[in-house]
């Protein structure tokens, strides 16, 4: 093993966490845990994620091999880890939502899509020209992390297929 492999390093990890007492403590403490060593927090209480949940910047200073443990620790206690030092959302694909979007609720849409780990809603656009009581449309860009796209792609169909939505897809090769 080389130096580089055993001498601590700075890093960087983006998380989104519920805007609830305690959450920013729980997510520190798998960096304690873990041998890491605290640098600093950029916490943005006044920022919303499309998740509706507070991102947080940590940087972190850890061995490689800490560093891994404290992502799978985070990732195990149920933190979002968006970023993690190089690992980040690689892919991106936009879909577009047509049916009764508002009846079907919008919001339990986009939560079901998010809760996929692998999975954010980088942006989302909603058209309903004819009110909320008629057919309207919704472009969501998708970020996943690499190889997920499929997956991705998979769990909007099956979310569209139960709420009777359709799905316009990108051309086959286009984004995956």
């Amino acid at each position: 093993m080389d130096d580089a492999e055993r001498d601590p390093q700075p890093h960087t990890i983006r998380l989104e966490l519920a805007d609830e007492p305690g959450q920013l403590l729980a997510a520190l403490e798998p960096i304690s845990e873990n041998g890491g060593n605290l640098l600093s927090i950029f916490h943005e209480r006044g920022n919303v994620t499309p998740r509706g949940r507070i991102p947080v910047e940590v940087d972190v200073e850890a061995t490689p091999d800490r560093f891994e443990a404290i992502v799978d620790a985070l990732r195990e206690g149920g933190v979002n880890v968006v970023q993690a030092g190089a690992e980040h959302y690689a892919e991106e694909v936009v879909v577009l939502l047509v049916g009764h979007l508002v009846d079907t609720d919008l919001s339990d849409t986009l939560r079901r899509v998010e809760e996929n780990p692998a999975t954010s809603i980088a942006d989302f656009s909603l058209n309903a020209p004819e009110g909320r009581n008629d057919t309207s449309s919704a472009r969501l860009r998708i970020a996943t992390r690499s190889g997920e796209t499929a997956a991705a792609l998979e769990l909007v169909r099956e979310i569209a297929s139960e709420k009777e939505l359709h799905v316009v897809e990108p051309l086959a090769g286009g984004a995956l």
